[in-house]
């Protein structure tokens, strides 16, 4: 499985492509599960946001990591507050936090509501765009427009900011198209590997040590 396999979904006459992506939209039940389960299972699927104009950007979500209350690295780890708020709640919802006081970050809250759980999209390729574009959490919210105003949102096509289904184009794509690897940026938890990419993007943020950027083509 390629990257060339997605630009078949990008060819696609304006009308068709717009269609698959709008009527294909994750239900809530796909992020009512625990976060390590839904993190791999979004590589592959499609960030899309219908911007002013009606127009849809959209790209393939090629890195994830998993955050869960019970492990330090979480937000809700220590403690409930109103700034982490959105990840206690119900899943299917964006959340959204700022980094250093200058990024956005833009998560899915997974798992049930009182148990903080959630899902980071490190990473989206957009296809016809630089390969970095969008390669990196912060790059991605501010490619995609998306800051605190969408905290809490939810991931559907009613609020303009949703995530679809894998397209046929990427059915295929499966674990051993996938890098399992430790989390990125973080002081605790460092062991646990809940990190995954797929390994034929050029538009992951930071590979696994001994993992070679694939050529380009």
């Amino acid at each position: 499985m390629t990257l060339k396999d997605f630009s078949l979904l990008a060819a696609a006459p304006s009308g068709e492509q717009h269609l698959e992506l709008v009527v294909n939209p994750l239900p809530k039940a796909f992020f009512a599960r625990p976060a390590e389960q839904v993190a791999p299972e979004l590589i592959g699927c499609l960030l899309v946001k219908r911007q002013a104009d009606g127009e849809l950007l959209w790209g393939v979500i090629v890195e994830t990591e998993a955050y869960c209350q019970s492990e330090p690295a979480c937000h809700g780890h220590r403690r409930r507050s109103p700034s982490n708020e959105t990840l206690f709640g119900e899943p299917g919802r964006f959340y959204v936090y700022v980094s250093y006081g200058i990024h956005h970050c833009v998560n899915v809250v997974t798992g049930r509501a009182e148990w903080a759980n959630g899902v980071l999209l490190r990473a989206v390729a957009i296809p016809g765009e630089p390969d970095r574009l969008a390669a990196g959490p912060a790059l991605l919210a501010r490619c995609f427009g998306i800051d605190r105003f969408h905290d809490a949102q939810l991931v559907h096509p009613d609020r303009g900011l949703w995530i679809a289904r894998r397209p046929f184009e990427l059915a295929g794509l499966d674990a051993a198209d996938l890098m399992q690897a430790s989390r990125i940026g973080i002081s605790q938890g460092q062991d646990i590997p809940w990190r995954w990419y797929w390994r034929a993007s050029r538009s992951v943020s930071k590979r696994a040590k001994g993992d070679r950027q694939p050529p380009l083509r």
